[in-house]
């Protein structure tokens, strides 16, 4: 399987009902982004079960190398206002706004297990792969 059917799977798993699609972000003008783990950007596209799309339950997924360790920044995908989740060997939620640390959203459970599962799904590879 490859790597945006394992995190579409992922969500699947942590934020039923809803089904889900992984598009890579680019610049307008940027050639598609090629798919390595040092530095990736992506969105989580939402559908209910139905298949209708689900807009304001996409997600926005980055991807980066700090030093040796594998970071994941998770949040709603255009909602500034909305909290992110920073997710390193500790999750942390920020204010989308001034990045300062905040309480979780009463809707977070979902999203701190998806990056939870995507972080070790992503470390896991990584380990396989030797690098």
């Amino acid at each position: 399987m490859d790597l945006l059917a394992l995190i579409a799977a992922a969500a699947d798993v942590c934020r039923k009902p809803l089904r889900h699609g992984v598009v890579p972000v680019t610049a307008d003008d940027a050639e598609p982004q090629t798919i390595h783990l040092d530095d990736l950007r992506l969105r989580l596209e939402a559908r209910d079960p139905d298949g209708a799309r689900q807009q304001l339950h996409d997600l926005e997924l980055e991807i980066y190398r700090s030093g040796a360790d594998l970071n994941l920044m998770l949040g709603w995908w255009d909602q500034p206002d909305r909290p992110l989740l920073w997710q390193g060997q500790h999750p942390l939620w920020m204010d989308g706004s001034s990045g300062q640390r905040c309480t979780a959203p009463s809707d977070g459970a979902p999203i701190e297990a998806l990056a939870r599962r995507l972080r070790a799904l992503l470390v896991g590879s990584l380990a396989q792969e030797g690098g």
